[in-house]
């Protein structure tokens, strides 16, 4: 049994740390974009809130808050 065989072959390393770098960016790209996704339902959720607020005092009428909200919407979120 030689030394080589002991521990493992150059390439053998290469691959493992590519795959592992590899899996840790994916991680990180994941972990990234729910952070975001949340921050963004976080804005609209909180813009619905003041809107609703804006109406309740009567300083905006509910047709000008519908459009307000429709306003940032794609056309498959509008119903």
């Amino acid at each position: 049994m030689n030394e080589m065989s002991m521990f493992l072959a150059d390439d053998d390393l290469v691959r493992i740390l590519a795959v592992s770098i590899g899996g840790g960016i994916a991680v990180i790209a994941i972990v990234v974009s729910a952070i975001k996704n949340m921050v963004i339902a976080r804005g609209q959720e909180r813009s619905r809130r003041e809107v609703a607020a804006y109406i309740a005092e009567g300083s905006m009428t509910p047709e000008e808050g519908e459009r307000l909200l429709k306003a940032g919407m794609k056309k498959w979120e509008r119903c």
